[in-house]
């Protein structure tokens, strides 16, 4: 007789299947499919379109890729993400290498990132320098005035206010600003007062930004030894200058992040460390001292000598190895130091202030010098004018036995008997004295063809 299932009561039918059915927890399923997908697939080359990027304290890297038709959500931890090269921002397109997988908290489907590159890089992107973790002196391309400047310094005020920053004032649009900037691109070069540089400006108009596409620029920029980072204008501007730069930020205010240690992580990172650090040695002495008191009940059983010798000459070892890494550190540190000396020295302003008190001492001595020299000058041409003058002095003339007539009515020189008549009153001056005289006549003096020898109409000789 055969009984179908519909002719089972119910209340057997369900003992019997519970009996044979096998129930997954959502865990167990979450798990096995992530065995699953993982044994399923090799690791993979993937290329998309980097979005919704998330870092959290962890110093994991959650993001997106995803291309036109597609997305699926990434994972690159800690240990995999701290040697990338280049700025993981919205919209950059990657090369990934990726273990398939799934999120088992979440069932999410998702690729564990071992490896990411741009893509296309090629030699455009091998050319891209790393920034230094720890600047030690930043170097800022802008204006002095513009707003750019004032937002780098106050995220470097709250991120890192300890980073010295060097300003290259320049003007960032306009006819000459291209020279300009690249100028200050050579000059920061070949001083290399920073380690790294920011070239930066507010946003603008195409036109306003047009410094930034000249070749001068790029150039200057390609040529420069020290990493450039550019943060110019607003997220939606690109500039040649971006793409000949290492480093390319949205703002000004992303650059100053982008090359600044954030302090409060860094506190937060020692703690944690000084923490892992602490629990860690506890955990070592703990093992040290069971390993002790094994050791101990060895040494019971034993003769200990020959481990003794061992440990002995291991310890020697170590010692000899501490100091002399004890002695190679504090060496580099004092050279370190000093180094640091000398640079504070060749930077002191004792230098140029005793070159300043020379230069001063020098040029007063020449002043002294030169109001000498004007002196003699100016002493040897009065005596030569006195010289002149007493030639042509009259006084010296009317010392020769000459004399100086004049009229007594108005005090006119008289040149000629036609200037006076018959009891003129006169006065006549001589070397010494003087005399006063009446005119009784006059005679012709024949020498002096010109001379008239009439007298005058009004008066007798």
């Amino acid at each position: 007789m055969t009984l179908s299932m519909s002719s089972v009561p119910n209340s057997i039918a369900d003992t019997n299947e519970s009996r044979t059915r096998e129930i997954y927890s959502v865990a167990r399923l979450n798990r096995e499919v992530r065995m699953l997908l993982s044994s399923s697939f090799p690791l993979l080359w993937v290329e998309g379109e980097l979005s919704n990027i998330a870092r959290p304290r962890s110093g994991h890297l959650y993001f997106t890729l995803k291309d036109a038709d597609a997305q699926v959500r990434c994972a690159m931890f800690r240990n995999r993400n701290q040697h990338l090269n280049f700025n993981v921002e919205d919209g950059v397109k990657v090369l990934v290498r990726a273990q398939v997988g799934l999120y088992e908290m979440r069932g999410e489907f998702q690729l564990n990132v071992e490896h990411m590159e741009p893509s296309g890089s090629g030699e455009l992107q091998q050319r891209k320098r790393e920034l230094p973790n720890f600047p030690c002196r930043l170097g800022v391309i802008t204006s002095p005035t513009g707003a750019a400047i004032r937002d780098i310094l106050s995220v470097l005020e709250r991120r890192f206010p300890s980073l010295p920053v060097l300003i290259y004032p320049v003007p960032v649009q306009g006819e000459g600003a291209a020279e300009a900037i690249a100028n200050a691109l050579q000059r920061a070069d070949q001083r290399k007062d920073c380690d790294v540089l920011i070239l930066a400006r507010g946003g603008g108009s195409l036109e306003d930004l047009w410094a930034f596409n000249e070749e001068k620029v790029a150039l200057a920029i390609a040529a420069c030894r020290i990493p450039v980072v550019t943060g110019i204008g607003h997220e939606i501007d690109f500039t040649i200058a971006d793409f000949a730069a290492d480093h390319r930020a949205p703002t000004p205010s992303v650059a100053a992040e982008l090359i600044s240690p954030d302090q409060l992580k860094l506190r937060e990172t020692i703690e944690q460390t000084l923490q892992e650090l602490k629990t860690l040695l506890t955990k070592r002495i703990s093992d040290l001292r069971q390993r002790l008191k094994w050791l101990g009940g060895r040494l019971q059983q034993r003769h200990p000598s020959q481990q003794i010798h061992q440990h002995s000459q291991r310890l020697d070892d170590l010692e000899r190895r501490l100091y002399l890494a004890a002695h190679l550190g504090l060496k580099s540190n004092l050279q370190r130091v000093a180094e640091l000396a000398h640079r504070l020295q060749r930077n002191s302003p004792a230098a140029q202030l005793a070159q300043t008190v020379g230069r001063h001492i020098q040029l007063k001595r020449r002043l002294r010098t030169a109001i000498q020299h004007r002196l003699i000058d100016s002493q040897r041409r009065v005596e030569i004018l006195t010289q002149t003058l007493s030639a042509v002095n009259p006084l010296a003339i009317l010392g020769r036995g000459y004399a100086i007539v004049t009229r007594d009515s108005d005090q006119q020189i008289v040149r000629s008997h036609t200037h006076v008549g018959q009891g003129s009153a006169v006065h006549i001056r001589l070397a010494h004295d003087s005399l006063a005289a009446r005119i009784t006549g006059w005679e012709a003096d024949n020498s002096d063809p010109h001379e008239s020898h009439d007298p005058p109409s009004d008066h007798n000789s």
